[in-house]
């Protein structure tokens, strides 16, 4: 085989080859920017939902369809978010090297995967019970809102953690055909407050941009230390919140081992932030958050 020829023919402006690679790199770029590594932070919450509403290891249909309506909800609430804030993200430092700012994906293209995203949503929501069917709706709503609510208003936090905490009670919906009691309203709450506080942590890294810009961040209308303090507050009811579901589930050992550690993950993260190690705080402890209750939780039900 001529790899020398097949290059060449790869190099040609045109060549399907070209194309090829060229659609894979695109491809790659849009993946980039919805961040598609971060979504262990919202998959482990909704597997947590189905193990509650289950009882154990929900079937194999509710898995499949549970994870593709999760990525196909936070690809389209990532792109939608890119898409309303591009013009805000060329004028922030940090954010100006984003996807659609520097032109790796253009506007239409990232259109079409943010149409594309929804789509998947609602084809795997049809494919669940019945209920889901009717209310699917509600759970893109506050997505589709929260790329808008930094421009008025500080709640915007608790409207970004409102689309997290969506993820268990869809799950739940999904496979039982019936709204969720108490237990798992309550880790949905938990999961918001939790999220709320970690964003705030984020939001403390555009600070002064928001303050110039008059965008409403709980940093830019507060300051730094107040922030610190909320998101202190916020992340310890998390912790009161996780351990009373717990007991009202009757869960056991597992389980509140699970929170127990969860618990030094948020106090080590309101340590690390406050030295302004927010990358670290952001990316790995949250990370850690989601996948430790949801293995703790499949430990509980699956074990005792």
């Amino acid at each position: 085989m001529d790899w020398k020829n097949i290059k060449k023919e790869g190099e040609h402006a045109g060549s399907p080859l070209r194309i090829r690679i060229m659609n894979i790199k695109k491809f790659k770029y849009i993946l980039e920017m919805v961040k598609i590594e971060h979504t262990v932070f919202a998959l482990p919450f909704a597997y947590v939902g189905a193990i509650i509403a289950s009882g154990g290891i929900p079937g194999l249909k509710n898995i499949i369809f549970i994870t593709l309506a999760m990525f196909g909800g936070r690809s389209f609430a990532m792109t939608w978010n890119r898409i309303i804030d591009r013009e805000i993200d060329a004028r922030n430092l940090r954010t100006a090297g984003r996807h659609l700012v520097t032109g790796q994906v253009n506007l239409n293209e990232a259109l079409i995967f943010c149409f594309v995203s929804l789509l998947l949503f609602i084809y795997s929501a049809l494919s669940l019970a019945p209920l889901a069917h009717i209310l699917w709706p509600l759970f893109i709503l506050p997505m589709a809102v929260y790329p808008f609510a930094k421009r008025f208003s500080w709640l915007s936090h608790f409207i970004l953690g409102l689309s997290l905490a969506l993820s268990p009670l869809g799950a739940f919906i999904a496979v039982t055909n019936k709204l969720p009691g108490l237990p798992v309203l309550l880790i949905a709450v938990a999961i918001l407050i939790w999220t709320a506080g970690f964003d705030i942590i984020y939001a403390c890294q555009d600070f002064e941009f928001d303050r110039k810009e008059g965008l409403y961040s709980i940093p830019a209308c507060f300051g730094i230390k107040s922030s610190f303090w909320f998101t202190s507050m916020l992340h310890f009811l998390t912790v009161i919140l996780f351990f009373l579901a717990g007991y009202l589930l009757g869960l056991k050992i597992y389980y509140f081992s699970g929170i127990a550690i969860i618990s030094l993950f948020l106090i080590y993260e309101n340590i690390i932030m406050r030295k302004g190690k927010l990358d670290e705080a952001f990316f790995k402890m949250n990370g850690l958050v989601s996948i430790t209750i949801f293995v703790f939780i499949l430990l509980d039900f699956c074990l005792l």
